[in-house]
């Protein structure tokens, strides 16, 4: 009963990977900065959601860490689970927006030297779904160390959260085992289409996404292609839906959210069918899209809208 009771307000959901500065340009003299990184957008969309979350990550000490610092404090995150260590930042210059065009600024920086071995006693006892993705995958040495650390959770029966986030040109063929290891122990893997074009280097999506079902027939599987809506995977059941008709302010984070609404549908209502889980995705994801910048949905939102989503036939 102590030991129960010892660890009662540790996360249930965590999200590992990297937090990072967002530079974006906004005129030939004139950059704005914003707290981002996907990992960090799912930890702070969950905890929104009502889960207890936690970013598992580490952050610099200077000015930037301080703001993600202040960032994850007021999106109501487990702050034991943020390391701040006296390293560089990590830097992400946006210096186009349609399309994105950007490269990162990271040499040595703070999220490579993150060490589960310095997170609260008890924690892995008491999470239930752990997410892994993004750039934390393909820098090293930390990828190897997050690879490792979702295989042991994997193997104590907690489920794993992968969404690889393709990004170029770092996610080149030098990634492919990672891509395969995270495929094979995940519960669920959200890509776009997006995403699979770039990380099967194919032409058509529907590669990438044959090959995920082979490697994880029983992974729940979420496709997402912007506005033309999202398809959810179960073994041999599919869904597919066309998001909430809203004022679109811009889709900064929706994929996040997205990502983050079915986890939260999943771990708040297991032995739901595909229709709920794709319903509670879609909404969050469409709530995200009328603010502008990454603001995670308020969950009265969010139930607002499950109703407006549009099943379709796959």
């Amino acid at each position: 009963m102590a030991a129960s009771l010892l660890h009662a307000d540790l996360p249930r959901f965590i999200s590992f990977g990297e937090a990072l500065t967002d530079f974006i340009r906004e005129g030939e003299q004139q950059w704005r900065s914003v707290c981002g990184g996907g990992p960090w957008n799912v930890a702070c969309a969950m905890a929104r959601m009502g889960q207890l979350s936690a970013f598992g990550g580490a952050i610099s000490q200077d000015l930037f860490g301080q703001a993600l610092w202040q960032a994850s404090a007021d999106a109501g995150l487990d702050l034991r689970f943020i390391q701040q260590l006296p390293k560089p930042p990590l830097l992400a210059m946006v210096h186009e927006l349609n399309p994105p065009k950007y490269f990162f600024i990271g040499t040595d920086s703070a999220d490579l030297h993150f060490r589960a071995e310095g997170l609260p006693a008890g924690w892995n006892k008491a999470v239930r779904w752990a997410h892994f993705g993004s750039l934390s995958l393909v820098r090293q040495p930390l990828a190897a160390r997050l690879v490792a650390l979702a295989e042991q959770l994997a193997s104590e029966g907690v489920r794993i959260s992968y969404d690889p986030n393709f990004r170029a040109p770092p996610m080149d063929s030098n990634y492919d085992e990672t891509l395969e290891r995270m495929c094979k122990l995940a519960s669920l893997v959200k890509v776009s289409d997006e995403d699979l074009c770039g990380l099967f280097r194919a032409k058509r999506y529907h590669v990438g996404l044959a090959q995920i079902a082979d490697w994880n027939p029983e992974c729940w599987l979420m496709l997402t292609r912007g506005s033309q809506g999202a398809t959810l995977f179960r073994g041999t059941q599919e869904l597919s839906a066309l998001p909430p008709k809203i004022k679109v302010a811009d889709t900064v984070g929706a994929g996040d959210c997205s990502l983050a609404g079915l986890l939260d549908s999943l771990m708040s209502r297991p032995d739901a069918g595909l229709e709920p889980h794709l319903r509670r995705a879609m909404a969050a994801g469409a709530a995200a899209c009328e603010k502008s910048g990454f603001v995670p949905p308020a969950p009265y939102r969010v139930n607002e809208l499950e109703a407006q989503v549009a099943l379709r036939s796959a």
